[in-house]
């Protein structure tokens, strides 16, 4: 067990924790609590992408006792590599004010516009992101995505950095679901998905139809913009039609999360009708 958080392998962990060069030069992100990481170990795929396993003493001491009946245990399978840490030392590289006990430290997966648009490009449904900022935005797109029955997530580079351990939290496994890809070029990225046959909407304050006029059940991108400065001028000019959702009072826009959770859902209710 590893009692100082002077060693070497938890100023790496801490590191992975904060730096998001470090994650990107190691090509890893990590998962923090039972949930997430139960799910990466359950799924077959993702267990052989797992790098390691970190658990605090008390964590390994409750399962190992079984003392807690009401809390499912991560059943660790054979060959995964673990190291045990002390709870002071966990809590230090935790990225929770309320530490959960484990960690993982994942290989990242990655994806094609194939996987993003799904087996039938003529029924995919693409949320597309363009500088989308807060973390908190990020991780409840990815979880209405896929609620809503969306095939993908469409991001620009300098997106918020998808694998920041905030926004991996907040997708609250999401992110093991969604394929997702970044572009350095995002207009041109949409102009592939035009010649995929997917049309695509822009959601914006000049908008001359209300979302819930457009007819959605084919191939469908929904272009969601900056919490601040809405969607760029060369990204907007990518959209074969500007929609906007009708609002009341003195309200100027909506949140980016909220604007994109209308717009699939309308066409989740759309496909189902």
């Amino acid at each position: 067990m590893i009692t100082s958080t002077g060693n070497a392998q938890v100023k790496e962990l801490v590191r992975l924790m904060k730096k998001r060069k470090a994650r990107d030069e190691a090509g890893v992100f990590l998962v923090e609590g039972p949930r997430m990481t139960g799910e990466l170990l359950e799924d077959p795929e993702w267990r052989g992408q797992i790098e390691k396993v970190w658990m605090s003493e008390s964590y390994a001491r409750r399962h190992e006792s079984g003392a807690n009946a009401g809390e499912k245990a991560t059943a660790l399978p054979d060959g995964c590599r673990t190291e045990l840490l002390s709870d002071a030392v966990f809590s230090h590289v935790s990225d929770t004010k309320t530490p959960q006990g484990i960690l993982a430290v994942v290989r990242r997966r990655e994806y094609s516009m194939q996987d993003v648009l799904g087996e039938d490009p003529g029924k995919a449904l693409v949320a597309v992101l363009d500088n989308l900022q807060d973390p908190g935005n990020m991780g409840t797109i990815f979880r209405t995505a896929e609620a809503a029955g969306a095939t993908g997530i469409l991001m620009s580079s300098d997106c918020v950095d998808i694998y920041n351990p905030k926004v991996v939290r907040s997708t609250m496994g999401a992110l093991l679901r969604m394929p997702f890809l970044c572009e350095d070029d995002l207009p041109a990225a949409l102009e592939d998905l035009k010649k995929a046959g997917i049309r695509v909407y822009a959601a914006h304050l000049e908008g001359k139809e209300f979302y819930d006029r457009e007819d959605y059940r084919r191939g469908t991108a929904f272009l969601i913009g900056n919490e601040g400065n809405g969607l760029r001028e060369e990204t907007a000019r990518t959209a074969e039609c500007m929609i906007r959702i009708p609002m009341e009072g003195k309200a100027e826009s909506l949140n980016a999360a909220v604007a994109a959770s209308i717009l699939m859902y309308e066409a989740s209710r759309q496909r189902r009708n």
